[in-house]
């Protein structure tokens, strides 16, 4: 089967339309053949059109470029994943002696390494990496090394970074120009924002309300302390270029061999189960998170940042690879919808819809109650009339900054007896996700709260009101 292009593209404008996002760039691979389009504009303010030469934001969507370089040189015998960091960064300490001594790359790619994002400021020079790694000396554990899943948003990565840095002498956005951009033969992924042409560029946008419409983000890009985990920006040609490489065995569409096969199956195959399976899937592999669709296994790469989203999906049994860049959201019910759209086009399986409630189950709140948090993120579940309710307490400064109350609540509704769906609060809020879980044999409590792939360690109970 093959996509109807004229008819997706009127839905994606539909959509845009609907959920407030000013642009969408769509790129499908299937069966070898590849079409693309994009609809909206890259600037509200000047309404040019995007277009599939746009470039966008990938965001999180780097962890799988460095994920890829990474495998590349476990090829060459340059890193083994299994060796102590200390192997590649002799100086790499935490405040925690044994997790000092026992991460390993693998923890890092997975998102099981527990150190805490505590890195400081290293500034936006070359050696910025270098300085996150030796700001960490006092980092404390937010859970111990390979105990649960909890995804790091920049240090994990910037580790990795480091060590592909130390290994070819090089900063990390030359190591990616040389080992990936340039041997993939791609002409629009860079690591720099100022790298980027602006005649090109999509500009990011915030939405507070559908009647006021999008408005430019006032944070145009981000730090270099996210280089690794997420500063490159690309077109849906060119990230289809990166599908082509993991549907493909490592070779690109150039024909290069970027990595050998066994590095691609190691990628997909070395998995850790996710605390909540809901939100993208159940597992984590090595930059790539696996989803289960009706059967059929998905990997995924998705990012955002503050104003720009991106989803990759990789359907290996049907030979197929989407994604969509925007300027706007992210809305996961707007990817579903345009996602499902291609899919069925195409007769490929679907994005499973979210959990239903358990009515039946007799939780005891005792067990789940308490305060879980990191520092900046503070959630608080407590118990009324027999029923959970979670509450996220917003830093005042966060909370101006994306027009909301400091304090929001939502309802918990059992899914099963660690994981709990939470309607919306708001008109432009999807259903969330969450998991209570890891309870202690002493009185019970449960450790760790899990959502949106982060994990808060339980701090103590409530407090009184």
């Amino acid at each position: 089967m093959r996509l109807d292009v004229p008819r997706a593209r009127a839905r994606v404008a539909e959509l845009l339309a609907r959920y407030g996002i000013p642009s969408a760039a769509i790129g499908v691979l299937h069966d070898g053949e590849l079409a693309e389009f994009a609809v909206g504009v890259r600037d509200v303010r000047t309404r040019e059109p995007a277009t599939p030469d746009t470039v966008y934001q990938c965001g999180s969507m780097t962890k799988t470029w460095t994920a890829l370089a990474i495998m590349q040189l476990v090829d060459e015998g340059g890193v083994d994943l299994d060796e102590p960091v200390r192997t590649y960064l002799p100086g790499f300490t935490v405040a925690d002696p044994e997790a000092a001594a026992t991460v390993t790359p693998r923890h890092l790619l997975r998102h099981t390494n527990g150190i805490e994002e505590d890195y400081g400021d290293p500034g936006e020079d070359d050696d910025v990496l270098q300085r996150m790694v030796e700001n960490i000396a006092d980092a404390p554990q937010v859970f111990p090394v390979g105990h649960t899943h909890g995804y790091s948003a920049a240090l994990g990565y910037a580790i990795l970074g480091r060590i592909l840095e130390v290994c070819d002498g090089k900063r990390w956005d030359d190591v990616m120009r040389d080992r990936l951009v340039a041997p993939m033969g791609l002409t629009s992924t860079n690591s720099r924002h100022e790298q980027v042409d602006p005649t090109r560029a999509a500009t990011g946008h915030l939405l507070n309300s559908l009647e006021e419409g999008p408005v430019v983000t006032p944070v145009d890009h981000l730090p270099r302390a996210f280089g690794p985990g997420g500063t490159i920006t690309s077109t849906t040609r060119d990230v289809l270029a990166l599908a082509h490489v993991l549907l493909n065995e490592g070779v690109a569409p150039n024909g290069n061999r970027i990595v050998s096969a066994e590095s691609v199956r190691e990628m997909q195959r070395s998995r850790v189960p996710v605390p909540d399976p809901y939100l993208f899937g159940p597992e984590w592999a090595l930059g790539l998170i696996v989803c289960d669709w009706h059967g059929q296994t998905v990997y995924a790469s998705d990012g955002s940042t503050i104003g720009q989203n991106a989803r990759l999906r990789l359907l290996p049994d049907s030979n197929t690879a989407l994604t969509m860049l925007t300027n706007g959201g992210p809305r996961e019910s707007f990817y579903h919808a345009v996602f499902n759209e291609i899919l069925t086009d195409l007769g490929a399986p679907t994005i499973p819809a979210p959990p239903t409630p358990n009515p039946t189950l007799n939780l005891d709140p005792a067990r789940y109650a308490g305060v879980y948090e990191r520092p900046g993120t503070r959630y608080e579940v407590s118990a009324e009339g027999g029923k959970l309710y979670l509450t996220l307490v917003l830093d005042p400064v966060q909370a101006q900054f994306l027009q909301q109350p400091d304090r929001i609540r939502y309802e918990l509704l059992p899914v099963s007896e660690t994981h709990f769906l939470m309607p919306p609060t708001r008109p432009l809020e999807d259903p969330q996700t969450v998991a209570i879980y890891d309870f202690t044999a002493a009185n019970g409590t449960a450790r760790y709260l899990h959502t949106n792939c982060r994990v808060h360690p339980r701090t103590g109970p409530l407090p009184p009101r």
